[in-house]
């Protein structure tokens, strides 16, 4: 029987579909220009079994970078998925109102693996898989007192 290389594992795993992360945004959908709004994900997993030439192959995917596109041109790399408010781990200002914005999060595996339930093995690339784009508009407010 033929052995399975790291690079028939490679292979496989461009094959599958490795999951997206979905980016949740507080506060959703709307947000005020200067205000910090919070981002955050939550770690996607993945764990399957599969037959490569003949053999069972266990395939374990975890996340260990997320890259933040806030819609905007601004960037933040990280190595956790950041947590809801009032954990303020991931935030981003906004200094445009009345603009949509398409903020994601794409977030970059690396891949261990063992065949037959053989000695767990990690390949040397990672991959990376481009998140949903979410809709998020700025608005502007001003405070106004009244008696």
């Amino acid at each position: 029987m033929p052995a399975v290389t790291a690079g028939d594992v490679l292979r496989e795993v461009r094959r599958l579909p490795l999951p997206k992360a979905q980016l949740a945004i507080q506060p959703s959908d709307r947000t005020l220009v200067n205000l910090d709004t919070v981002f955050s994900t939550t770690a996607p997993k993945f764990d399957r079994t599969v037959t490569i030439l003949g053999q069972r192959v266990r395939i374990i995917a975890k996340p260990t970078r997320y890259a933040w596109h806030f819609g905007d041109g601004a960037t933040l790399t990280t190595a956790t998925p950041g947590r809801p408010y009032p954990a303020m781990d991931i935030t981003h200002q906004y200094t445009k109102a009345d603009q949509t914005h398409r903020p994601r999060v794409d977030v970059t595996f690396s891949i261990s693996y063992s065949v037959d339930g053989g000695p767990t093995q990690s390949l040397a690339q990672t991959i990376t898989t481009e998140g949903p784009a979410a809709s998020l508009t700025t608005r502007e407010a001003t405070p106004v007192l009244v008696d």
